[in-house]
């Protein structure tokens, strides 16, 4: 029995014709039958036929063979085969979700997965292993993110390089974009948006201590496979980190200062952002008193009295924030909408 989200692959019968790759990466099982090695496919010979000049083959990292070339061109190459697995696929697309949309659901479906060649670290069937992957699905589902949880995905990735620095894949990026399309798939996609990044940063993070706190955290494509397993993170490690990421979500909005490309702009541009901040802050302060006194110039027939000096006075303030930051946004070359574009904008 392999471990959840890898597979053996027994030979039942031969067909005419067997690519030389995979031919040469079968052994035998201890049983008399033939089976696919993944580290027999992975090492093949075959796959270093063509060799350039000024590439450098580096040693194998997980499914991935690392090229240089021309001390360059650094890429990461994976040979995988297709993989039919009905069954996996249609319990992911069942299950209660607010994301994705179906049409997206069943592109994912259409997809399909792959096996890598890689099995489960420290499993005693490890070198005849495969991993179960989606890789053109989850490319799909990403690009069925919002802005927001692409933004959200972003951030995270920031805390993983500038915060927590890990220096053995104890966290990744692909652990990262599982927390994120978990986030995405069990909230309505209304509440996410423009104002409540930061409540989602603070949702993710919370996620990510999870993870770590209990070492466990449910590949989004097959929930039995646990991501956190087998990622060598040390008991002093993942102290430190826990207590960081729960520094962070005790600081507020605060924290995303620890984030070095942000806090550079910050720093760096300190007067752009305040000045945009200011006037940003102002003009919701004249919406909100705009707003209660619409009440008060509302007689019971519904009908406001546009005549009323307070209203005016708020509109006209209203619309020279927008002006001159309409004006600023020309001058600094920005792309710039009708002045209605740049109230709502300001407003989200």
């Amino acid at each position: 029995m392999s471990y959840h989200g890898h597979c053996r692959l027994l030979l039942e019968r031969r067909g005419t014709t067997i690519d030389s790759k995979v031919n040469n990466a079968f052994c035998d099982d201890g049983y008399g039958r033939e089976i696919l090695s993944s580290d027999l496919f992975v090492n093949n010979d075959v796959w270093n036929f063509i060799n350039p000049e000024g590439m450098v083959r580096h040693e194998r990292a997980g499914p991935s063979m690392p090229e240089t070339i021309q001390g360059a061109l650094h890429t990461d190459k994976v040979h995988a085969l297709r993989y039919y697995c009905p069954n996996i696929l249609s319990k992911w697309a069942t299950r209660p979700r607010h994301w994705p949309p179906p049409e997206a659901v069943q592109k994912v479906l259409s997809l399909g997965a792959f096996l890598t060649p890689v099995g489960f670290k420290g499993s005693e069937y490890q070198h005849v292993e495969w991993r179960v992957c989606f890789n053109t699905g989850e490319i799909e589902l990403v690009n069925n993110l919002n802005e927001i949880q692409i933004k959200l995905y972003v951030l995270l990735k920031m805390v993983k390089n500038d915060v927590l620095n890990p220096r053995k894949k104890e966290v990744t990026s692909y652990t990262l974009k599982n927390i994120v399309l978990w986030i995405a798939e069990n909230n309505h996609q209304s509440l996410f948006h423009e104002r409540s990044l930061l409540h989602w940063l603070h949702e993710g993070l919370d996620a990510l201590r999870f993870a770590l706190v209990t070492r466990e955290l449910p590949y989004y494509m097959i929930p039995d496979r646990n991501l956190m397993a087998a990622c060598e993170l040390e008991e002093a490690q993942q102290r430190t980190w826990i207590s960081t990421i729960s520094e962070m979500m005790n600081e507020g909005p605060r924290m995303i200062l620890r984030l070095s490309k942000i806090r550079q702009a910050l720093i760096g541009h300190p007067e752009p952002f305040r000045w945009y901040n200011t006037r940003r802050m102002g003009l919701e302060l004249l919406h909100l008193i705009e707003m209660n006194r619409l009440v008060v110039c509302t007689d019971e027939n519904w009908v406001c009295d546009e005549t009323d000096v307070i209203l005016q006075a708020l509109d006209r303030r209203k619309k020279e924030i927008v002006r001159e930051v309409r004006l600023r946004m020309i001058m600094e070359g920005s792309r710039v909408s009708s002045s209605t574009g740049v109230n709502v904008r300001m407003l989200m």
